[in-house]
This record gives structure tokens, sequence and C-alpha cells, in this order.
């Protein structure tokens, strides 16, 4: 038996229910993996609420680092006694698991299993906006939202790396000086500043080359108003509410803007993008270039606290849990 984190019924962190279920052996396919830690992020949040709707029950979490210590059929490239990560594969709150084994991506020397968990679902995430939605070339523009958070510092560090000059927001005095200290040449205090005013003034008046949203309603509107003509805004998150476009004329009327609403569901469904995503966020780590940010650790069986404190913007860094 292991210890789990169960979800029963959409709500708030309340329905987050701590159990012991049956690991059993790894069916063809699939790998068992002891976990270490746990990475916390905000798509858990949206569906332990039911805005991402998953079969229930089911356990919570999309993000851990670990050791195989078995193998289903089939199964190559992975072998028992392996440190490997994952993300994008619901289940991760559990001391231990069974998984998909092309989903596992083998932890290189030198990074340790909580930076791990910390960083690949961000990582990758950072990875995909920065080199594929938009790929940033040195000497642009960019604008990222909640640039203290965990995905935000380790793509504001990768950005800075490319040459581009990068702009964020945050939320408070602590956080803006975090970013500051974390790739951003400017940071802008949304809930004391007009940010589209001060990226127009940081820009002299032509605005950035690209936006990056993962707060969503709260950012939607004036993230579109801080875009240069032809720009574009990559909302890839929900943190403020879900964003609805109910009159594309408005990117008309801005400067004939482009949005995209990437996932990275579709940017790693092949084993061969995962891992080459993987390794470039490990190189990153390695050579210096991105310094990880692990804000807070909680006990496994504090998972709910921990969500509390990610919904209410209280965290910066990563968030890792330990089983």
């Amino acid at each position: 038996m292991t210890r789990v984190v169960a979800v029963h019924e959409f709500g708030g962190p309340d329905v987050l229910s701590v159990e012991d279920h049956d690991v059993g052996q790894p069916g063809p396919g699939q790998a068992r993996v002891k976990q270490s830690a746990i990475g916390l992020n905000f798509i858990d949040t949206y569906q332990r609420s039911g805005l991402y709707k998953l079969p229930l029950p089911f356990v919570g979490g999309n993000e851990a680092a670990g050791v195989v210590t078995a193998v289903g059929e089939g199964v190559s490239g992975i072998k028992v006694g392996d440190r490997v990560c994952y993300q994008g594969t619901p289940g991760a709150y559990a001391e231990e698991r069974l998984a998909p084994a092309e989903k596992l991506v083998p932890i290189p020397d030198g990074i340790d299993d909580r930076t791990a968990a910390a960083i690949l679902l961000k990582g990758l995430t950072a990875y995909y906006l920065l080199f594929k939605t938009w790929p940033v070339q040195a000497g642009e523009t960019i604008l990222w939202h909640a640039a203290a958070g965990g995905t935000g510092l380790i793509a504001t560090q990768w950005a800075r790396a490319l040459g581009a000059t990068v702009i964020g927001t945050a939320g408070g005095p602590e956080k803006v000086r975090k970013a500051l200290d974390h790739g951003c040449h400017h940071v802008i205090d949304y809930k004391a500043e007009d940010f589209p005013a001060l990226v127009k003034e940081f820009t002299g008046g032509r605005g950035v080359d690209v936006v990056y949203d993962g707060v969503g309603k709260a950012t939607f509107e004036g993230s579109l108003d801080c875009l240069r003509p032809r720009g574009l805004l990559a909302s890839f998150g929900n943190a403020s509410g879900v964003v609805s476009v109910p009159d594309l004329g408005v990117l008309a009327r801005k400067g004939s803007l482009y949005v995209t609403r990437p996932t990275g569901t579709h940017y790693f469904a092949r084993r061969e993008d995962l891992l080459e995503g993987a390794r470039a966020l490990f190189d990153a780590v390695l050579s210096g270039a991105i310094k990880v940010e692990i804000g807070r650790t909680y006990p496994l069986a504090e998972v709910a606290e921990a969500h509390r404190a990610l919904e209410a913007r209280e965290t910066t860094g990563s968030v890792v849990l330990l089983p």
C-alpha cells in the first residue's frame, strides 16, 4: 500500500483526501516509480476545482521525481534503479505510483530530485513558449506576467540568456525584488502600477514583441495594449480566471495582433520532443543560465495548505511536496 492524495468530487482544497492505495505491478509499457519529490502546479488546482475536468475519482498532481522500482513488458530505455522525473501525467500525489514509461525522463548527474520535480513542468512550459510558440531572438523585448512565480523565474532567466530584454510583472515589493534578481531588466508591480503604460514607457512607445500571460482574465486586455503591431499574446494559464474574447475585432483595432492558447500536451505529444525540451532545460540549469528557486516545501499530507497558498498567490518560485 502507498499513500496518495485523491479527489472524489470537484471543489476547493478541502476535497483533497489522503488515502492508502495499492500500487500494483506495472503492466505493458508502464514503470513503477518510488517518488522522492512532487512538484506543485496551477494545473493541479484547475483539475481539483473541475475547471479542467478529469474522470472522478482521480489522484492529483502532474509532476514528480524518483527512482524506478519495476518495469512492465515492452519497456525499453528505462530500467530499475534509474532516477527519473515526469510532467503532464496525472497521479503524481503519491509515495509510489505506476506511470507510462514513455513519459519518464532520465535525470542527469548534477540535478537532484527536488530540483527535477520543481522544474520539469514549469521549465518545459518555458521551453515551448520561448523556443516554439514564439522563438525569442536576441534584441527582442518580451513581457512575462507573474515573473516571480515558479514558471516565471525559470523563463525570465532563460529569456535573458537568449539576449532578450525582459519586462516582468509581479505583485508586491518582495516579488518585484525576486523577479529583478532572476533575469528581468524591468519589473512592474501590477498591484500598484499601470503595467501597459509602463511597458510603453520602457519600450519608447513601441510595445513588446510578445506577451507571455499565465494570469488570464485579469491581465488579458492590458496585455493586448502592451504589444507592438502584429505582436503575439501567448495565453497559457488562468490563475485569475478564464479568458473569453467575444469580439475578435479587438485584435484588429489594437494592431493586427495574434493570440494563441498553447499547452504542453500538444508540444510534447512525441517522446522525442519531450526529451529534446528536457535536455535543453537541464543543460540551461547545469550551465548556470537558470538558477532554480524552491520557495516552499510541504509534506504530502499538507497538500491542501499548499494549494491554498498557491491560489492566494502567496508563493514565489517552485513549491515541492515531500512524500
